[in-house]
């Protein structure tokens, strides 16, 4: 049955009960806490809140304006425990992401197949202006950005117990990496396919902390109808 919802094309809920979806989404709440709340199915709840992520990596994905400033560049392992024996950037079963955060601002991320200069400088070159102080750890991967144009690019070097050193360090980054894999805990045994979308709404989550998640989430719905798949 068609309802009239000027958010959700072709809707078979109202609009107050939407907003009640997106009000209890944008607090963090569990697919299960929102169908009890909502006394709407799991089922239905999971395809809202798959558009509303989809929705979400769409916005990420358009937002092609390049960060400017102070630059913290890092990569982290999101999955499965490490394997014995196998530590590191190499480490298997691992899904790995690469991050560049403004300090103060933004953070962008990207799932990545490894961690050679080639897929880091790519991201990097593509994501920044050219005119930012990169920050980063001592992974040779980050090896020769100031040939590519990047004039100031500060190193610290974690193998050698240096986490800071004046403004040189990419505490930022690492906070951001602290804040999603706590939040990802709850969605323990997720499948793999859905990573992504999580990942972009860690990423939607910090980049708008200091607004209102709820009025920013209608606004977008406002402008543009959601579509359930």
């Amino acid at each position: 049955m068609k309802v009239k919802n000027k958010y959700v094309i072709r809707s078979r809920i109202s609009e107050a009960k939407f907003r009640q979806i997106i009000l209890l989404f944008s607090e963090d709440l569990s697919a299960t806490q929102i169908s009890h709340l909502t006394s709407l199915s799991r089922q239905t709840i999971n395809k809202y809140l798959t558009a509303i992520r989809l929705r979400i990596l769409e916005l990420s994905l358009l937002q092609s304006d390049p960060l400017v400033g102070q630059i913290e560049v890092d990569e982290s392992y999101f999955g499965a425990r490490r394997v014995r024996g196998k530590r590191g950037r190499g480490a298997r079963g691992k899904t790995i992401v690469f991050g560049l955060l403004k300090r103060g601002d933004q953070v962008y991320t990207e799932i990545v197949p490894d961690c050679s200069s080639a897929t880091l400088q790519r991201i990097i070159k593509g994501k920044t202006s050219i005119d930012s102080v990169i920050h980063s750890d001592g992974w040779r991967g980050y090896n020769g950005l100031v040939d590519f144009g990047y004039k100031k690019h500060f190193r610290v070097h974690h193998s050698k117990s240096e986490f800071a050193r004046g403004n040189s360090h990419i505490n930022g980054i690492e906070s951001f990496w602290g804040y999603a894999k706590n939040r990802l805990v709850k969605f323990k045994g997720m499948d793999k396919s859905m990573f992504n979308l999580h990942l972009k709404e860690c990423e939607f989550r910090f980049n708008n902390r200091k607004q209102n998640i709820y009025k920013v989430l209608l606004g977008m719905f406002r402008k543009e109808s959601l579509k359930l798949s």
